[in-house]
């Protein structure tokens, strides 16, 4: 018989890893058996994608390397299906894992099914083999003095087509969105947001929809073509379908439906982190980003440490903090916000931005180190009096 208590988590990006290497500290006295599942023997920095696709370098970090010493099983492969009545998931189609709970840290991409064309002639930066090839293009591209077309009006799009724009000064960069870049912060940070883009040389399409993606340029609603030799596609994002597949419960987006404490509303043997997660609270759902994730994995980490020694668990609570946008290596805008991530009062710009910026994407490696050792505080806050609800 069995007496280890067998832990399955899905996915290593930023909360995967951290829910990982968070719960073989807290439970390292238990008997506990943690299995990590991940396609790539590479920790990714989806933060940095955009330096990637710029042509930057970025360090390379292995996951056995980062999970030696925890006592974590890494298993390199896709899992492919859950099935959350017997308790298994099966990856690669042919190894069977069983568990007592699962983790689930999938995490999002960015959706290329919904508009024509863009599966066949866009980029994204779902992918760091892919950013890496389209940084060998832009590198071509740039050197005929050509066109590249960023599409998504989101932080993401931003700081592609600045990272772009700075690191290729030939280049004619244009940035498409049906709304206005940086429309979610205040007044004063946005408006520094396209002074930079301005002096970047980054032009800005706002307010027409992107119908179609051709293999030289993007048609707009109104029909006008915008040329691109390169086309990076930012917007819109979607989740594996694995959870909805399984008969595990999902919103419309396929993110599993969680309780107060993470757990699936359906099988509570089964937690949801991060993008993979639609997590409530008082002011709304979460939206996927590194700064709510992290605090849903180490959140989890510590809910089923506290679980199996039978100690009071309690909610998740979460706010905003701030909103971290890179403008190139030197430059940069932080909107700092209120809990449901509405602007507030301050910001900050310019070259103590960037640094600013360039701390919070450094971080989350930092963490993972420090949390094979000791409790690392990965939240900057737990949204005061907009997140306490009555018990």
């Amino acid at each position: 018989m069995n007496t280890e208590h067998r832990i399955v988590i899905l996915g290593a990006g930023y909360t995967g890893m951290l829910a990982a290497v968070r719960l073989a500290r807290r439970t390292r006295r238990l008997p506990v058996r943690i299995t990590l599942v991940n396609p790539s023997a590479r920790f990714t920095e989806r933060l940095r994608m955009h330096q990637v696709a710029a042509g930057q370098e970025l360090a390379d970090y292995r996951i056995p390397d980062i999970l030696a010493g925890t006592g974590i099983e890494f298993i390199r492969g896709w899992a492919t299906s859950v099935d959350p009545e017997a308790r298994l998931v099966t990856v690669d189609d042919d190894r069977v894992l069983p568990y007592d709970e699962l983790v689930y840290a999938l995490g999002s991409a960015t959706d290329t099914e919904r508009v024509p064309g863009v599966a066949e002639h866009a980029w994204t930066l779902n992918d760091p083999r892919a950013a890496h090839r389209f940084a060998g293009r832009l590198a071509e591209v740039a050197a005929q003095y050509g066109a590249v077309a960023v599409c998504g009006g989101g932080l993401t799009g931003i700081e592609a087509a600045a990272e772009i724009a700075d690191q290729h000064p030939g280049l004619r960069v244009t940035l498409i969105s049906t709304g206005e870049p940086g429309a979610m912060m205040g007044e004063r940070a946005r408006a520094y947001l396209h002074r930079a883009l301005d002096r970047l040389g980054v032009t800005r399409n706002v307010g027409h929809a992107v119908t179609k993606v051709l293999p030289d340029a993007v048609e707009l609603a109104d029909g006008t073509l915008v040329p691109a030799d390169l086309t990076l596609w930012t917007a819109g994002v979607r989740v594996a379908p694995l959870a909805t597949r399984a008969g595990i419960a999902t919103d419309e987006l396929g993110r599993i439906v969680v309780d107060r404490t993470l757990k699936s509303v359906s099988h509570p043997t089964i937690r949801a982190i991060g993008d993979a997660a639609a997590v409530r609270q008082p002011w709304g759902v979460i939206h996927g980003t590194c700064q709510s994730g992290l605090p849903t994995a180490a959140h989890t980490a510590d809910t089923i440490a506290k679980e199996l020694r039978g100690k009071k668990i309690r909610p998740f609570r979460f706010g905003y903090f701030h909103q971290p946008v890179s403008l190139g290596r030197r430059d940069g805008v932080i909107q700092f916000t209120r809990a449901d991530d509405t602007p507030g009062r301050f910001y900050l710009t310019g070259r103590a931005a960037a640094f600013y910026k360039e701390t919070v994407s450094s971080t989350p490696p930092k963490a993972f180190r420090l949390s094979k050792k000791m409790t690392v505080s990965v939240q900057l806050s737990r949204g005061g009096r907009a997140t306490r609800v009555d018990d």
